[in-house]
């Protein structure tokens, strides 16, 4: 959803939970472990909360959109209550779909992004270890003329990892997504060298491009607008 859509959606719901109408299960009972990780699958690839290290491209900043908020006084259950139900009800002029998720997974998500966002710091204890780092899996190392490459399965905007490893010549490179947001693989010599090729993208399954490789760097990424520079960008050295 674009940023300005978004910022309309967040203020309505504001005053919905200013009219009293906020989640009416009890927070108390919400799992934030289980939350945080609903909340990177399914909508880090849209929205920023420095917490989560999520980085999305196409949804407002959520650390942004409740700081006024926060500074005017407005509590964390509030706050709370807005995500909830957005979750379940936005903007039908946006592009957000309806109940991503729903039942206790909402209410877990909610939960988690009220007490994150514009929070200083870092996840402590069980949440730090929810969800992997984006692109902190070991190097992958091309075999037979083969890298294989994927997609973050948790719905972050970064491969598996970010470095690979292979020798020069013929080198097919494939591309797993399983993670339901679209995404590809291209190859650039250096890092703003011209592009030896891409994979088709895809949301979910396989691909693969065929490229020829020298001794060097190289720079492979998501073509995907915004992707990129969201994080979804590696290194490959041949030699």
């Amino acid at each position: 959803m674009r940023a300005a859509a978004f910022k309309a959606i967040f203020v309505v719901g504001a005053l919905t939970v200013l009219s009293g109408c906020a989640a009416n299960d009890d927070p108390k009972n919400d799992n934030q472990v289980a939350g945080k990780v609903a909340f990177v699958k399914n909508c880090g690839s849209c929205h920023i909360l420095s917490r989560a290290g999520t980085k999305g491209v196409t949804g407002p900043n959520l650390d942004q959109a409740f700081q006024q908020s926060i500074k005017d006084g407005f509590g964390r259950d509030a706050i709370r209550g807005v995500v909830h139900r957005q979750i379940l009800y936005p903007n039908m002029n946006g592009v957000m779909p309806g109940k991503l998720v729903t039942g206790q997974t909402a209410s877990d998500v909610a939960t988690y992004v009220a007490d994150a966002v514009s929070s200083p710091g870092k996840d402590g204890g069980a949440l730090a270890d929810a969800v992997k780092p984006a692109g902190a899996g070991a190097p992958t190392v091309a075999k037979n003329g083969v890298l294989a490459t994927e997609a973050d399965p948790n719905g972050q905007l970064a491969y598996t990892s970010n470095k690979a490893t292979a020798t020069p010549g013929p080198l097919e490179i494939t591309f797993k997504n399983v993670s339901g947001v679209p995404h590809d693989v291209a190859l650039q010599e250096g890092t703003n060298g011209p592009v030896l090729g891409k994979t088709p993208e895809i949301t979910k399954g396989e691909n693969k491009v065929s490229v020829t490789v020298k001794a060097g760097t190289y720079t492979f990424f998501c073509t995907v607008p915004g992707h990129r520079a969201a994080g979804m960008v590696g290194t490959l050295t041949v030699k």
